[in-house]
């Protein structure tokens, strides 16, 4: 009888949690307040408090009457009752317990059932987060203030030519699934690392999902920046034509993955975070330089010519995709039952990486791709589609 390895003998498995938790206080929590993540849309901040999670703090974000967005901790800092139930005004949002009022900075402005308004309310702040809005997004640095990074301005984003417009994006592109993906968030970013999945995945498994070129089996070469690591992707077509395609991450959560559909040759147009909502989900945020606004929506992976959110659960089976080979690795994969192997070594290039930038942090050091002094600054990248045709 042929020998069977028992999943009852199976160890107790584990994961890299300095990687994957991203709470406040954890080492990769702390590695991603040290840079400006986008945490909604600009429509999303308005006269409306709003509840959002993000890197596992609940938070009310809200935009005053004078226009400014402001990012506050749910309790008020009298009595702690949740500002959701705040009604906004012209200098900030008022508690609806005791009508406290704090402006987006989280200074206490009013104090109406105390003398003149509150002879000390100036001692009184409501714990918040700086903001900055940017081509429809609402950015947000939540970590130490003295640490906070200048803000980057992204190059792909700023030379626009006539025709394009830049526009942005909520719906979790890139996913391959809902706009918030029930897993950890590494098991997604990473996956931007891992050139080989395309051309079994979303090439022949379930059908061709994008395009035919990158139906082929790549040559693939890794390799570090001074931001994150990038990989060049080398496919020679079956019409004589080549493929030289780079896809680029930026710690600790920027990607750079260009048009799946490979619509024409060039640079990328669009760049995206994976935000992390806590320890199990994420969602993506994208900002797309476009002609046409359909771009993006057209850029999702289709199966068998069919948008992900139509397939009953039976096609999510036969025809998985991003989402299913991710979210089905659990809430947070067990990295200690992997086995990788060579193709994988953009993987592990990419987790050293993220691990040497948590303990640059915790070092007291800053991470990469961070500045400060320096005011606005440009952020370049190489991501690309370079399509050589075929001679004639």
């Amino acid at each position: 009888m042929t020998e069977v390895f028992s999943a009852y003998d199976l160890p107790v498995p584990s994961y890299r949690s300095e990687l994957t938790a991203v709470g406040r206080g954890t080492p990769m929590g702390e590695l991603f307040r040290r840079y400006w993540h986008p945490v909604a849309t600009s429509e999303d901040a308005g006269a409306t408090p709003r509840k959002i999670r993000v890197l596992g703090e609940e938070l009310v974000l809200f935009r005053d009457v004078q226009g400014h967005a402001g990012l506050v901790y749910p309790r008020c800092a009298h009595r702690g009752a949740d500002l959701y139930y705040g009604k906004v005004e012209d200098e900030g949002i008022r508690c609806c317990y005791h009508g406290w009022l704090f402006s987006v900075e989280g200074r206490c402005l009013d104090q109406p059932c105390e003398p003149e308004g509150g002879l000390h309310r100036d001692r009184v702040r409501q714990p918040c987060y700086p903001l900055r809005e940017y081509h429809g997004l609402v950015f947000a640095y939540m970590g130490p203030s003295q640490h906070r990074p200048d803000f980057p301005l992204y190059e792909v984003l700023e030379e626009q030519v006539d025709g394009e417009q830049v526009v942005c994006d909520d719906t979790s592109i890139g996913s391959g699934g809902p706009v918030v993906v029930d897993c950890n968030w590494l098991q997604h970013y990473e996956n931007v690392m891992d050139p080989f999945h395309v051309p079994v995945l979303h090439g022949t498994f379930s059908g061709l999902q994008f395009n035919e070129r990158l139906a082929a089996l790549p040559k693939v070469r890794f390799e570090y920046t001074d931001r994150g690591i990038r990989s060049h992707q080398d496919r020679d077509l079956e019409d004589g034509g080549h493929l030289h395609r780079i896809s680029e991450l930026m710690v600790p959560n920027l990607r750079i993955v260009p048009d799946p559909r490979v619509r024409k040759s060039g640079p990328a147009a669009w760049i995206s975070w994976v935000l992390p909502i806590d320890d199990t989900s994420f969602r993506i945020y994208t900002i797309a330089r476009v002609a046409d606004p359909d771009e993006l929506r057209t850029a999702k992976s289709t199966f068998a010519g069919r948008p992900w959110s139509e397939l009953t659960e039976a096609e999510h089976r036969e025809m998985p995709g991003d989402y299913e080979a991710q979210a089905g690795q659990g809430p947070i994969t067990f990295h200690s039952e992997e086995h990788l192997a060579s193709t994988d070594r953009g993987i592990t290039m990419l987790r050293r990486l993220l691990a040497r930038q948590v303990e640059a942090v915790a070092r007291g050091e800053d991470p990469v791709g961070t500045a400060r002094g320096r005011g606005e600054h440009m952020v370049a990248t190489t991501a690309g589609n370079y399509l050589e045709e075929m001679a004639r």
